[in-house]
């Protein structure tokens, strides 16, 4: 049955992303809400997502404007048409400030589901959240509501809180939880078109800004790229798909150790002549005690490098202290043939791309 499937957070990296997949797999109607202050934003904003879309989004797809910390979300679309939701918009910033996580990650997704209960032909209500909703907890992670024991920054909090109220809408609508892992990389290649703390991280390594190596170098980290996380969700949107709770990611047998991960960087970084010149060793590991000390002793100094380097990491790093794995059985059983990429490849193809870019800064070399 053809149907309108509202996509929000549309015009982000990964919106834009699953909207070109959601256009592919199907012949629904896509309504991809934006955030446009002026008419003059939505009709650019408009336009972009056309071209980037190519043919097939004319006449299957039209951009609204959505601000999620407004009331009366989305007037200009009917309810009683929508079958999908896929709630993306998100404040995804390590530091956000607890008060505007919890406007727009916590009270946007309770306003959008106030949306999606005056849509009575609705088959899924889909929240993108983050592995690391679930906090502070350390062991084993099951695809299941999350019990929290404390929260590292105000948005694992706000996704979790994001999460709670999803969860407990689920005897009124169709809801699954979809919690995506760290992405380093649009596909395979290892080409990078966002940056987030993971690429930071190693270009402050790379220059010799941070000789420390936050968390315990036996720490997991799950790592995928955009191309496998929007295959995942456009499967997982599937009606035939049951909802609940489902990790994204790899599984554990496919999740490296943060030692594991510098090393392979290294590995890259001295195939570089100017790496090499710089005659930089690979940061030493610290304990968690030894690491708050010294961003302690770093706020006395914000005009230099040492607080620069240190407050983009320190936000996440606690994370890296708390070692955990994801278990995806249920992401399995319901994408039998589903693959993740080889973490190793996958971080070397990006630290080489990231080195031959400088992080962005020249264009990389083609064939």
């Amino acid at each position: 049955m053809r149907g309108t499937t509202v996509i929000t957070g549309a015009g982000g990296y990964l919106g834009r992303r699953l909207a070109a997949a959601l256009l592919d797999d199907g012949d629904d109607e896509l309504v991809l809400a934006v955030r446009a202050a002026s008419a003059a934003e939505l009709a650019a904003k408009q336009e972009r997502l056309l071209r980037e879309l190519g043919p097939d989004a004319v006449g299957r797809t039209r951009c609204v404007a959505v601000d999620v910390r407004r009331d009366h979300l989305l007037p200009d679309v009917d309810p009683g048409a929508v079958t999908r939701i896929v709630h993306a918009a998100a404040v995804t910033r390590f530091n956000v400030e607890r008060d505007l996580a919890e406007a727009v990650n916590v009270h946007g997704t309770v306003r959008l589901l106030a949306f999606a209960e005056r849509c009575a032909h609705l088959r899924r209500f889909a929240l993108l959240s983050t592995l690391y909703a679930v906090g502070s907890r350390t062991g084993d992670i099951a695809e299941e509501p999350s019990v929290p024991v404390g929260f590292v920054n105000h948005y694992e909090w706000s996704k979790w809180a994001a999460e709670e109220h999803v969860l407990d809408a689920a005897d009124r609508i169709p809801v699954s939880v979809l919690r995506l892992p760290t992405i380093i990389a649009d596909d395979d290649s290892g080409r990078v078109t966002q940056y987030n703390v993971f690429h930071n991280t190693l270009k402050l390594f790379h220059y010799g800004l941070l000789s420390l190596l936050p968390g315990d170098e036996r720490t997991p980290l799950a790592l995928a790229t955009a191309a496998f996380t929007v295959t995942a969700v456009t499967r997982l949107l599937d009606p035939a798909v049951a909802g609940g709770v489902y990790h994204v990611c790899p599984g554990p047998e496919r999740t490296p150790a943060l030692g594991e991960l510098v090393d392979t960087a290294f590995t890259v970084f001295a195939r570089d002549a100017g790496f090499r010149r710089r005659g930089l060793l690979r940061p030493v590991p610290c304990d968690r005690e030894s690491f708050e000390d010294l961003l302690l002793a770093a706020t006395g100094l914000r005009a230099g490098p040492l607080h620069q380097s240190l407050a983009s990491v320190s936000p996440f790093a606690a994370q890296l202290y708390l070692p955990k794995t994801f278990r995806n059985d249920a992401l399995r059983a319901a994408w039998p043939g589903g693959t993740a990429p080889d973490p190793y490849a996958l971080t070397e193809a990006v630290c080489t791309r990231l080195v031959a870019s400088k992080w962005g800064r020249r264009p990389e070399e083609t064939s």
